[in-house]
């Protein structure tokens, strides 16, 4: 009851995180979100519970491929080509890392998605505000 309760809180209080985001506040939450699942993963092979460690790299999988389809080629040139590429390969490492239950795996894409999110946190806030005005409300970035 207690882990439920628990459960839902952090659930509301992700709503209303993501209710005042923007978009940039949004990428860094799904890059931290997929870094978790796959802590979380790691934990499980340990354990030897493969059903949960299939979820949480399944969870992790699904953010990446987010995080991969909402990058703006038209803005975003080579750097966004280059993503593109790393989010695939992250996604097939995960899988590669879920049929051989390889934690040493995981902690390669984990550190490849960590400096990924380490150059998007340093984005300096002015950078972002003048971006998301020049680029309007529903232009995509990641």
């Amino acid at each position: 009851m207690y882990n439920a309760k628990v459960k839902n809180y952090q659930k509301e209080a992700l709503k209303t995180r993501l209710a005042g985001a923007d978009r940039y506040e949004i990428i860094q939450m799904l890059m931290a979100g997929a870094i978790e699942k796959m802590v979380l993963a790691k934990v499980a092979i340990e354990k030897k519970h493969l059903e949960a460690k299939s979820e949480h790299l399944s969870k992790a999988s699904a953010i990446i491929e987010a995080l991969r389809g909402c990058l703006d080629f038209d803005a975003g040139g080579e750097v966004t080509e280059n993503l593109y590429a790393l989010y695939s390969y992250m996604i097939d490492r995960l899988l590669d890392a879920s049929i051989k239950n390889d934690p040493t795996i995981i902690d390669e894409v984990s550190g490849l998605l960590k400096e990924i999110k380490s150059a998007w946190d340093a984005i300096p806030h002015e950078v972002r505000e003048q971006t998301l005005r020049d680029n309007g409300a529903d232009a995509n970035v990641g």
